[in-house]
């Protein structure tokens, strides 16, 4: 699985767009919103979540880390990419705008996608 980083696996073929087409940012945003709407009942309206806005720590919407674990399984599911390391899932799952990031190098092979920085 070459350019694919340790403790992710790529996107499948059958999920996301048709032909197995780069997933658009903002679709993968929307599924996103649906996932913590959906698998961790929010009570903050999602769709007035800012994309950059944190969704752990201090100055964030309050996720625990019962709620990453939901979050991880809800992204497996929906985008068939599962995040297995500790230090990738707290670089990607930091917002909704970096696992938009992510799973876009992940569907476009990008090599950011190994290792590199999510901004």
């Amino acid at each position: 699985m070459t350019g694919f980083p340790a403790g992710a696996t790529p996107p499948c073929s059958s999920k996301g767009k048709e032909g197995g087409n780069a997933l658009e940012t903002e679709e993968a945003k929307k599924k996103i919103r649906e996932i913590l709407s959906v698998r961790l009942n929010l009570s903050t309206a999602v769709e007035k979540i800012d994309d950059d806005a944190p969704l752990f720590g201090p100055g964030s919407i309050g996720l625990d880390s019962i709620d990453a674990l939901e979050l991880v399984l809800g992204i497996q599911k929906e985008f068939g990419v599962a995040i297995e390391d500790r230090a990738l899932a707290v670089r990607v799952l930091a917002s909704i705008g970096t696992i938009a990031e992510y799973l876009k190098s992940l569907s476009a092979g990008s090599p950011e996608a190994a290792g590199g920085s999510i901004s």
